[in-house]
């Protein structure tokens, strides 16, 4: 395929599982390709190849930069035993399970058709025995499951929109049944920017450190390194328009201009 000069494709050095066209009630898994897709912090990439799980109108999940970039730091952080709250296209449990220091993937669904879906798929076939073991999927509502060991990091991942109003109390609920030693949900650095920009602090290493202390949630994010122009880059990208009533916006032209020229 000849790809337009200037135009990158996207590559990703986590696994990422092969899905063959599904479906199990109103639940289908589709796919589509040469798409021109925003990351979550990237700029724009070509990808030859996207699969995605589709309910009527609505993509819960797929195979593109801005959902493989957005879960990517919890299963990059992931050790011991991990939680994972919404089965969705199952990515980020096999490749948590296939990180050594990862003992155990619990991965919690309400939904019996994804759970059909998922016993066709089998994803965990495509992963070494050591690895597959690890796995487990149990039917639960995630604001009311209890675990039956310790939980090391819980992944909340339960959302349609990318950002939601009450995310935050919602994950405070979670972790009060839950109780992990860590946590990373998904669209937190938009709710940290979020909360950090309303109380007044810049989106820096200290910044960020603080608004965490003042959400008395254990996330993780800030222990990969480069962390905070992470969040910058997804907060000028995805955060326009939904900050929290009463804040200010920082200017963040100057990190989305040198985000697309990159």
């Amino acid at each position: 395929m000849m790809i337009p000069p200037g135009l990158i494709p996207f590559t990703f050095d986590l696994f990422v599982p092969t899905y063959p066209p599904l479906r199990s009630g109103r639940w289908a898994v589709h796919h589509g390709g040469n798409l021109l897709c925003q990351g979550y912090w990237s700029p724009p990439r070509l990808v030859p190849h996207v699969a995605a799980l589709v309910r009527g109108d609505d993509t819960w999940m797929s195979t593109t930069p801005i959902e493989l970039e957005s879960q990517e730091i919890g299963v990059r952080l992931a050790s011991g035993h991990v939680v994972v709250f919404g089965l969705g296209m199952g990515w980020s449990a096999v490749a948590s399970a296939l990180k050594p220091e990862v003992t155990a993937v619990t991965v919690v669904e309400i939904d019996p058709e994804v759970l059909a879906l998922h016993r066709e798929l089998d994803l965990a076939a495509q992963l070494p025995p050591a690895a597959r073991e690890k796995i487990r999927i149990v039917e639960g509502d995630a604001y009311t499951w209890r675990p039956d060991r310790p939980v090391d990091l819980l992944m909340p991942d339960i959302w349609l929109p990318l950002i939601s109003d009450g995310r935050v109390e919602e994950v405070r609920r979670m972790q009060d049944n839950v109780q992990a030693k860590s946590l990373y949900f998904w669209g937190q650095e938009l709710e940290i920017a979020r909360h950090a920009a309303a109380a007044g602090l810049s989106l820096d290493d200290a910044g960020i450190r603080a608004t965490i202390a003042a959400l008395a949630l254990p996330l993780i994010g800030p222990a990969l390194p480069g962390y905070a122009g992470k969040l910058r880059q997804a907060t000028a990208r995805h955060l326009r328009g939904r900050w929290l009533p009463g804040t200010t916006p920082p200017d963040l032209t100057d990190v989305l201009a040198s985000a697309s020229a990159a």
